[in-house]
């Protein structure tokens, strides 16, 4: 367990944008983040907790300690008849978790296959998918106290997850570090296929009768389609929130917009595609130099190589301001901004 300074970050960001740590360390278990963080040297610093780098937009040079999560393994800690239920460390790779649980025929997560990022950091941001959410599988996590050390268990009540949010993103931000995450998979599959197009990839895949390996090789086709690799072009995946406005406001818009497309959240309140807004503003596929708007998906910011952190956020409060104009409704980022 190494502190290295003055540390680039560029490797630990999907963006691939070029800032530096003060201070640098991996740890790889629960003991050595614990040993971490009782270290003099570093208690009074601000703490920052790097995975995948997925979700995350670099401004600046971060003055303070990045640590990174290095905590692997998968195992089963229980089982009935309907369910198992499959403990990982926080720092595996989200679809390498996904491939490990089809290897094992246990269904569940099958729509979140291929989401950049990791273990850890899938139940902060409630992850979701195609019809699925983090929260349908999730069973329960443990998290250490960045003051105490403590380890603390949080079950699906206690982290109060909401679209795309959790309590570690609200009330308890920067106060927890993930350690692992169960989750209850089921030995009998009950199949999502009516979300987006994946009924559609399943029927050109000729699969009439699908499994599960078929649905994640159909979100694996559908994703690899339309998003571009970040280890190609650097990105974050969806930069923007697929926005939820009353159902009142949402008929206002319609009478205006007739062909804007939504999905229902509840008898009051549906979810308009902020893909669309976005694209409807023109901004789909505008190049700003070396960054701009994916030619194939509108939510998607991508850096085409050197471009500086503020250029992305500029051109993500743009694009928020041109939609608000136009539609009256605020986007708001999915990815951290830092």
């Amino acid at each position: 367990m190494k502190i290295q300074s003055d540390y680039s970050l560029k490797p630990y960001n999907t963006f691939g944008i070029d800032v530096k740590a003060k201070l640098f360390v991996r740890f790889e278990s629960v003991q050595e983040l614990q040993e971490i963080l009782r270290m003099p040297e570093l208690k009074q610093e601000q703490k920052l907790i790097l995975g995948g780098g997925s979700n995350v937009l670099f401004t600046q040079d971060f003055d303070g300690v990045a640590l990174l999560n290095s905590i692997k393994g998968i195992e089963v800690i229980h089982e009935d008849d309907q369910h198992v239920y499959a403990k990982a460390g926080s720092g595996e790779v989200w679809h390498d978790f996904v491939l490990y649980t089809l290897q094992h025929n246990w269904g569940g997560v099958e729509n979140l296959s291929l989401i950049p990022g990791t273990v850890g950091a899938a139940p902060l941001q409630n992850i979701g998918a195609y019809g699925v959410e983090l929260k349908d599988v999730f069973h329960e996590l443990e998290a250490v106290h960045t003051e105490t050390g403590e380890v603390k268990t949080f079950d699906n009540d206690t982290c109060q997850f909401g679209y795309r949010e959790s309590v570690f993103k609200n009330k308890l931000k920067g106060q927890y570090i993930v350690t692992a995450v169960t989750f209850k998979l089921h030995k009998e599959h009950h199949l999502n296929t009516s979300y987006g197009a994946i009924k559609t990839t399943l029927e050109e895949m000729q699969v009439k009768q699908p499994t599960i390996q078929d649905v994640s090789a159909a979100v694996c086709h559908i994703r690899s389609s339309k998003l571009p690799n970040p280890k190609q072009i650097g990105n974050a995946g969806s930069f923007f929130k697929n926005p939820e406005i009353p159902l009142d406001e949402f008929e206002q818009l319609k009478a205006q917009f007739s062909d804007i497309p939504s999905y229902p959240v509840s008898e009051t309140t549906v979810k308009v595609p902020a893909g669309w807004l976005i694209e409807q503003c023109g901004w789909k596929g505008k190049v700003l130099g070396n960054y701009g708007v994916h030619k194939n998906q509108a939510l998607v910011l991508v850096n085409y190589g050197g471009a500086k952190g503020d250029e992305v956020r500029k051109l993500a409060y743009d694009i928020i301001a041109s939609v608000e104009e136009k539609f009256g409704i605020r986007l708001t980022p999915e990815v951290n901004i830092l």
